[in-house]
């Protein structure tokens, strides 16, 4: 792995106009070839969802640290992508292995939910945008009644838009 990818990096390149229709998983073929553009490319797709996902388990300077992480293993192991399931879920599995594994070397602390949807994905409109502070204020305050593992579930659901197969995956859980 390069450098220009390390620590913070990704936050400050711009994707670059040669390959943005690529879709995710021609982008992976690329980035296993060393192709840093569509790494770049990926990265700007992905990070604020990867940084969201991240911030329901871990504080703010931790999400920023483990969203280079988990871009740096997407480097590593483009390779190994075999593309049996979309790239978004392959990349939120990494991030929540990444965030379990901070969680285990750090004491229990309590996740702002808030913080996550205030933050704004800039590929979204204004109607979107609208609609999705809507639905996730209904869901933060339906949220904080369930159990850590349950609010991981319902967050996967509905603010990242997985399938229950594709849930299953992410947290470990055989369906059959």
């Amino acid at each position: 792995m390069s450098t220009d990818y390390a620590m913070g990096r990704f936050y400050t390149a711009a994707a670059p106009t040669e390959t943005p229709d690529k879709s995710d998983a021609a982008l992976i073929q690329s980035i296993a070839s060393g192709d840093k553009g569509a790494m770049r490319i990926l990265f700007t797709r992905h990070n604020v969802r990867v940084y969201r996902f991240l911030l329901r388990f871990v504080d703010k300077s931790t999400a920023e640290d483990l969203v280079n992480e988990v871009f740096l293993d997407v480097w590593r192991q483009a390779g190994r992508f075999q593309g049996r399931s979309q790239v978004t879920t392959w990349l939120l599995a990494i991030a929540r292995n990444k965030a379990l594994s901070a969680l285990r070397c750090r004491p229990a602390e309590e996740l702002d939910d808030e913080q996550a949807a205030a933050i704004e994905d800039l590929g979204s409109n204004a109607e979107v945008t609208l609609q999705n502070r809507q639905k996730t204020e209904i869901l933060r305050r339906s949220l904080t009644q369930l159990s850590p593992a349950h609010r991981e579930v319902i967050d996967l659901v509905y603010y990242h838009e997985k399938s229950i197969d594709e849930v299953a995956e992410i947290t470990g859980v055989r369906t059959r």
